[in-house]
């Protein structure tokens, strides 16, 4: 069973210059080097899967007992950030300190980078929902307001999951089939086309897409 994931961070966004002269959009990812944590078997969990962490230095201080016993068990130093990634059939054996790089994408396959957005604080139904709004001049007073929510005759009630303002962002996104551009195994930098959700610096998760488009 082979790794079917990473775990990263979100460096920011550049252009790469295709062959025929096409200028790209791209996202820069650190990604990984990770080391495997703890594997779960299908006998003991019912699934087949991974815990990854994300080699990066953390303070001994900074992490609690029960961690420092997980790590300790694992025999592997203490790392800031975990996930769990699915394992995928293969020939290949995943065992507990395993090291996972960024040479398992290649140039060309798709990928799913799953982040949390950047939070937007308190929104109203224009930014949030995309709400036309009323007119802006000729004495209107109804310029940014959500309008009717609800119904006369029938059913009578305001529909369930209705847009209304309120927290915008903060949320986990997933930017699915995103192409690799490029990667880059002795910087641990991937390249992919495309946007990825959340802030410059932020941690994200990167697995080979399920359902690939092909362009």
């Amino acid at each position: 069973m082979a790794v079917n994931g990473i775990l990263g961070i979100k460096m920011g966004m550049t252009q790469f210059f295709a062959p025929d002269g096409e200028a790209v959009p791209c996202t820069v990812l650190q990604a990984g080097p990770c080391v495997v944590v703890q594997k779960r078997s299908a006998e003991k969990d019912g699934y087949e899967a991974v815990q990854l962490g994300l080699v990066e230095f953390v303070k001994a201080q900074r992490v609690n007992k029960p961690m420092t016993g997980h790590f300790k068990k694992a025999n592997v130093p203490p790392v800031r950030l975990l996930g769990e990634v699915r394992l995928q059939a293969s020939d290949e054996d995943t065992k507990v300190g395993d090291r996972v790089l960024v040479d398992r994408f290649e140039p060309g396959e798709f990928v799913d980078v799953t982040g949390v957005s950047k939070g937007r604080g308190f929104a109203g139904g224009v930014k949030r929902w995309h709400y036309r709004g009323g007119d802006a001049t000729h004495g209107s007073m109804f310029h940014r307001a959500p309008g009717g929510i609800g119904a006369s005759s029938f059913p009578s009630r305001v529909w369930k999951a209705q847009h209304f303002p309120g927290h915008m962002g903060n949320a986990q996104v997933t930017a699915k089939n995103l192409r690799v551009v490029k990667v880059d195994a002795e910087e641990n930098i991937l390249l992919v086309c495309g946007a990825v959700p959340g802030p410059q610096g932020g941690y994200i998760m990167i697995r080979k897409s399920k359902k690939a488009k092909k362009k």
